[in-house]
């Protein structure tokens, strides 16, 4: 517990101390990266915003549960519970989203439900991809992600696999 609570102040005086040792003006350099990590948020504010608007507007327009109840068919082929599919999707985006429904299923069947387990583990399994791609890639340029659209979305389907069988598995 105590290695957790002197690991930051550790971090900054061992940070500040390598660059007094270095003959580095610290702050000048502090200012300078602020400055730099500002410009980088003020670019990619745009696109934060589009995306957290989208996902409001799929939460209150109801197409998040169209969208779950076309899904259903394909997702019970996988044996992925109903209730996931629109916790999956969102997960690709958003995950406070996410995390706002996982809380619903929370208060409807339990945290230590089987359902409940799946989501959890689910939420735990995957990855925010459109927002990390948007973000990541967004703040140094980078157009064409070659795989990295591929690879993410395959993890996260076998994060979704794994997190329905194995909370199938626990929940029992």
């Amino acid at each position: 517990m105590w290695i957790s609570s002197a690991l930051m102040p550790f971090a900054i005086f061992y940070i500040i101390g390598f660059g007094l040792m270095a003959k580095r003006p610290v702050f000048d350099d502090f200012l300078i990266g602020a400055k730099e990590g500002m410009r980088t948020t003020a670019e990619l504010f745009p696109t934060l915003a589009g995306l957290l608007t989208a996902v409001g507007v799929l939460r209150a327009s109801g197409f998040l549960d169209f969208l779950g109840d076309i899904l259903k068919g394909p997702a019970s082929l996988f044996h992925i519970p109903a209730e996931l599919v629109p916790i999956s999707l969102l997960r690709l985006v958003s995950n406070s989203a996410a995390t706002g429904l996982m809380l619903d299923i929370f208060r409807e069947q339990g945290p230590d439900s089987p359902l409940g387990l799946m989501a959890s583990l689910l939420l735990s399994s995957t990855e925010t991809v459109f927002y990390c791609l948007s973000v990541y890639f967004g703040s140094v340029g980078i157009h064409k992600t070659r795989y990295a659209l591929t690879g993410a979305l395959l993890a996260t389907a076998a994060g979704i696999w794994a997190s329905v069988w194995l909370g199938g598995i626990v929940g029992k």
